[in-house]
């Protein structure tokens, strides 16, 4: 997946910029639509652009499909691919040892691609576009809080501390979701990432051992930098029906060094404001005679905040959760690190292009697919 690469490097790039250590602009490509592809490449200048490859099996249907896209632009554009790509992937795939590759970096079997990002998938983003350096403080920072995740005693394990409330508040309270609001513009794309890392993770209706479970799992995870989100559907999670526990993540400091002041307050502390705000309000709301502006409250929050946006804190943010989905699956009795569902839309989408499906499958492949 390029969730957890791509929301790495966003977070890092304003800090690599504003330090003078970005080397090479990173962009993305992972949706078979051709128009994702287009949409990177028109532009581009081929004969300055290297190509990071991603597939663990090397068998991966839109991985390759949008490779031989990319090679046969690189090829129409007088190059020669092999000098302008290098994969990663693991040492019994198909692309292992190519020479169709620059080089080839390496990533084990067991490695799923959502807990990928401090393995050589985002190791070769990261390290090319901001530092091996910078890579390796990441690193460091989700080494630290590795060690946090294996504390025994709950008051110093973070990850585990927050796998129980969220537990607490997902069998005990029933609540069905949970928002990831990071007030830092530089997480834009982590909440999309926790999404698949926890939703891929943890939804299961099957234990370990293949047997049903008679209790709820994993919850919907959705999210948005603030204050954006304030702007769009903070008004469900203040007034809807529906309680959603909230985790809020923030930071004393923005990454770059661009910041004003406009009516007595710099742009970080109006944003510093907000947060404290949404914290508040969602947890002591407002009455009102008017019901429509009436605010119940009551609406459970966490927050994990720091002081520097740092690749240290970045890696600790992601070691976080990453241990708290793990310690979930423990409790829950599942098997956190596979994902049968979506296994069942690939084999149907292979025999859709095959042209061997019948009925409801034959008549949707119909009216998308105009051979």
């Amino acid at each position: 997946s390029d969730l957890g690469p791509r929301a790495m490097y966003l977070a890092l790039e304003n800090y690599a910029r504003q330090k003078g250590m970005l080397r090479m602009k990173a962009y993305f490509i992972s949706n078979v639509d051709p128009d994702d592809a287009y949409g990177v490449l028109n532009g581009l200048d081929l004969s300055e652009t290297l190509f990071i490859l991603v597939s663990k099996s090397g068998t991966t249907l839109e991985t390759l499909t949008n490779e031989t896209l990319v090679r046969n632009m690189i090829k129409d554009a007088g190059l020669d691919p092999a000098k302008h790509m290098i994969a990663v992937t693991s040492k019994t795939s198909p692309l292992a040892n190519s020479k169709d590759y620059l080089d080839s970096f390496y990533i084990d079997d067991y490695i799923g691609g959502r807990y990928s990002s401090t393995s050589a998938v985002g190791g070769a983003v990261l390290s090319l576009a901001i530092g091996g350096f910078v890579f390796d403080r990441f690193l460091q920072g989700a080494s630290a809080q590795d060690g946090q995740a294996r504390e025994r005693d709950i008051r110093k394990n973070p990850p585990l501390l927050d796998a129980l409330i969220g537990i607490w508040e997902r069998n005990v309270l029933g609540y069905a979701t949970t928002a990831v609001l990071p007030y830092a513009q530089g997480l834009s794309r982590f909440p999309a990432h926790l999404q698949q890392a926890d939703m891929e993770s943890n939804g299961k209706s099957v234990n370990r051992f293949g047997e049903p479970v008679n209790y709820k799992t994993g919850p919907v995870l959705f999210g948005e930098p603030g204050t954006n989100g304030q702007h769009s559907f903070y008004q469900l999670l203040h007034q809807g029906t529906d309680i959603v526990p909230l985790q809020f993540v923030g930071f004393s400091t923005n990454q770059g060094n661009l910041d004003f002041e406009v009516k007595g307050s710099t742009s970080r502390e109006k944003l510093c404001a907000n947060l404290a705000a949404q914290i508040v309000a969602f947890a002591c709301g407002k009455d009102d005679e008017n019901p429509n502006k009436r605010f119940d409250g009551g609406r459970p929050s966490s927050l994990i905040y720091g002081d520097k946006f740092s690749p240290e804190a970045l890696g600790s943010l992601l070691s976080h959760f990453e241990n708290k989905i793990m310690f979930q699956g423990f409790a829950w009795n599942l098997n956190s690190f596979d994902q049968e569902g979506v296994q069942l839309g690939k084999k149907l989408a292979t025999q859709v292009l095959s042209g061997e499906c019948t009925g409801a499958l034959e008549a949707y492949s119909k009216m998308f697919i105009k051979r």
